[in-house]
């Protein structure tokens, strides 16, 4: 009897946050402004595979200076996009912790280009829209400025080092 009860809270457990999420509609963040994108344009979203283990990869090579990476890329995107409408929605599923700080919008609509930040502590969230009139790029990352920082000074300062040397 108090394993039929066990089973039945673990399996509870299981399905709650499944019927949940799946029922969450077009949602909020990254996911939501894909999910927008997908139904307003009617499009479909071509997600990497792997992307988990390479935003792991990431964080590990850089000390923690970039992690959380999600990328959706959309093909062959060859509708025009209203920059106006395009903002609105982005801003409505980003949420107001997000702040606009770059819009770009080429004549026609044809290229549009949106970045949005938001503090995360000692971190810094970035979420970047792209479109170039044929493929809409949708990223979203953390990162910490000062680790990022110092991976890539370990670079361009061996970089510098080679230059200074007589040949």
């Amino acid at each position: 009897m108090r394993r039929l009860v066990f089973f039945l809270v673990c399996a509870a457990a299981l399905v709650v946050p499944v019927v949940v999420l799946a029922s969450g509609g077009e949602g909020s963040g990254f996911d939501g402004v894909v999910r927008s994108i997908e139904h307003t344009y009617h499009v479909r979203a071509t997600r990497i595979p792997f992307m988990g283990l390479a935003s792991l990869i990431s964080g590990a090579s850089t000390s923690g200076g970039v992690r959380n990476l999600h990328l959706a890329q959309f093909e062959n995107f060859s509708l025009a996009l209203d920059g106006e409408d395009l903002t609105s929605m982005v801003e409505q599923k980003l949420g107001p912790s997000w702040a606009r700080v770059v819009r770009e919008t080429s004549r026609g609509g044809r290229e549009q280009t949106l970045v949005f930040m938001r503090p995360e502590g000692a971190r810094m969230g970035l979420f970047v829209l792209d479109s170039d009139g044929g493929e809409l790029d949708v990223v979203e990352v953390s990162v910490n400025p000062d680790r990022l920082n110092a991976t890539v000074n370990q670079y361009t300062h061996h970089h510098e080092d080679n230059e200074d040397r007589p040949d």
